[in-house]
């Protein structure tokens, strides 16, 4: 409305004045009257209830409605009590510095339950190299595994309510800080269970400088 301003005659612009002033005076003696007329009784004694009922009531089912994001876990003592990891990784879970453990924790919605999933990647100190993945899923007040992957190096993520799953995959020779390509494997929760829905792979191209030697003659 700013480029409008000052457009038209100064008329025009007195007669809307005027317009609007005596709009203003008929809607304040209806308002009067109608106040007169409920007898000082009803709820429109506090002003216009309507409208501040509808603008509070989303704000009342918003914080009604309980929240998905689950408080922090502990994912090192949910990864030790549960009798789906393995022995060897429990034994390979210790702190690489001080009380800080190797593991990755994210939080969404993969399993439609009442409060988002726990997803819990696993890594070695040295290389931060994906040694197990888990996904706990909340029933009962208490976190369930549904899915588990222990062969390394593994990752899981959530990507759009899906879980994904890298696999890295090493030729003879590859050293663990160049693995030679990727399976990724993306699953879906559905009949109390994840299934596989795609799997890609990828082949890395060779990094430049790294291509062997060309082997001398005779």
């Amino acid at each position: 409305m700013r480029g409008l301003t000052g457009a038209g005659p100064a008329r025009a612009r007195t007669t809307a004045r005027a317009a609007s002033t005596a709009t203003t005076v008929l809607a304040a003696a209806v308002l009067f009257a109608a106040g007169c007329g409920t007898g000082g009784t009803g709820a429109r004694d506090e002003g216009p209830a309507h409208a501040d009922s509808v603008a509070s009531a989303p704000a009342a089912a918003a914080s009604a409605r309980p929240s998905r994001t689950p408080d922090r876990v502990d994912a090192v003592r949910l990864v030790k009590a549960d009798p789906a990891v393995s022995a060897e990784l429990k034994r390979e879970l210790r702190p690489c510095v001080a009380d800080e453990y190797p593991v990755d924790v994210s939080y969404g919605d993969l399993t439609r339950g009442a409060v988002d999933d726990v997803v819990v990647n696993v890594l070695t100190c040295g290389d931060a190299v994906g040694i197990g993945t888990y996904v706990y899923r909340e029933q009962d007040g208490a976190y369930v595994n549904v899915f588990s992957a222990e062969e390394p190096p593994v990752y899981a993520e959530i990507d759009r309510g899906e879980l994904v799953v890298t696999k890295q995959v090493y030729d003879r020779g590859d050293p663990v800080s160049s693995p030679s390509g990727e399976n990724v494997i993306t699953y879906r929760w559905g009949s109390g269970r994840f299934t596989e829905k795609y799997r890609t792979h990828n082949d890395y191209g060779q990094v430049a400088g790294s291509e062997p030697s060309p082997r001398p003659a005779g």
